[in-house]
């Protein structure tokens, strides 16, 4: 994590901080699951998100199951640092 995110970070709500690291051990998330995940109220996941996205910190797509929902992940800088400081393992692919 850089020290710009985690500043970015300290100064955001419980509830944001709760939703940033669901996603981060869980992966990209609905809003419904995230409030399943998180165990908070769908209003305050939705308040949680509105915020993260303003900072820049989390990106919303189209979820590909339900046109009417939308999928909420990390945004690209993040995952680029993370690997960057070797959180993630190479992948691993078939040579013929």
């Amino acid at each position: 994590m850089t020290d710009s995110l985690r500043s970015t970070l300290e100064d955001l709500p419980p509830s944001a901080k709760l939703v940033y690291k669901t996603l981060e051990y869980e992966g990209p998330l609905t809003q419904g699951q995230l409030a399943e995940q998180s165990l908070l109220p769908a209003r305050t996941v939705r308040y949680a998100l509105s915020t993260l996205e303003d900072e820049g910190v989390v990106t919303e797509e189209l979820y590909i199951q339900d046109a009417r929902k939308r999928l909420y992940s990390l945004a690209a800088a993040q995952s680029d640092d993370a690997e960057e400081s070797g959180e993630f393992e190479p992948s691993i692919s078939a040579v013929n």
